[in-house]
């Protein structure tokens, strides 16, 4: 199991060009505003010289926007580092069984999947379908359930799924359609081209860290294959 971060190479020499882009933009700005002032000065009229007022105000004006473009480039170096900081936390925890908000399953045919779904109401009649990308549904059928947390498992095998991508569905007797989740193992964490943060997680594919529900820490046979 391995865990990509990418975000050394190439992510910090564009934000160390973002950086001095900044800083380049800002000092231009300065010694451009000195240059007018002065001869703003140069060629007042003497007879009716401008209000020194306007002169400070101008500087005020100059120092608010400076302080502004160094706040920006603070966010964006903070922001950074704490996405950095993500990345490693996350990574922490490749190999553990987590559950995960999805609306899709992938199967390999065989193996047996933990999901669950939590009720605002008991539902007299409460189904999970899966539908194929040929179309075919398939159904597991969970009759009443009581308000609450509603564990289950997708057994591809009972339910003759073959290997593939199915999307989920919940149906009840009063209408309501919660989110699945369901379990998987954490297998990568990496950066995006984008800069976001993107999981890998078994039985389900590619997913961002909001979808993650629960940590359910790592099983045995994934703390026996991460000391081999």
């Amino acid at each position: 199991m391995t865990v990509s971060l990418l975000n050394n190479g190439g992510s910090g020499a564009a934000a160390g060009t973002g950086n001095n882009i900044t800083g380049n933009s800002a000092s231009a700005t300065s010694d451009m505003f000195t240059k007018l002032l002065v001869a703003q000065i140069k060629n007042q009229d003497p007879l009716s010289p401008t209000d020194p007022a306007q002169f400070v105000q101008q500087l005020t004006q100059l120092s608010q926007t400076e302080s502004l473009q160094n706040l920006s480039s603070l966010t964006s170096s903070n922001a950074s580092v704490l996405q950095s900081m993500q990345v490693l936390a996350l990574g922490a925890q490749v190999g553990s069984d987590v559950m995960a908000e999805t609306g899709t399953l992938n199967t390999d045919g065989a193996t047996k999947v933990k999901a669950q779904m939590t009720l605002a109401a008991t539902s007299t009649a409460t189904r999970v379908v899966l539908t194929g990308s040929d179309g075919a549904k398939h159904t597991v059928n969970l009759g009443t359930t009581a308000a609450g947390t509603v564990p289950f498992a997708i057994d591809p095998a009972a339910l003759g799924l073959p290997a593939g991508s199915y999307s989920m569905t919940v149906e009840t007797s009063t209408k309501e359609n919660p989110p699945i989740d369901l379990q998987g193992r954490l297998n990568s964490v990496r950066l995006a081209a984008s800069g976001s943060v993107v999981l890998n997680v078994g039985n389900i594919g590619e997913v961002a860290p909001t979808a993650i529900t629960a940590f359910n820490g790592k099983s045995t046979a994934s703390a026996t294959q991460s000391s081999l």
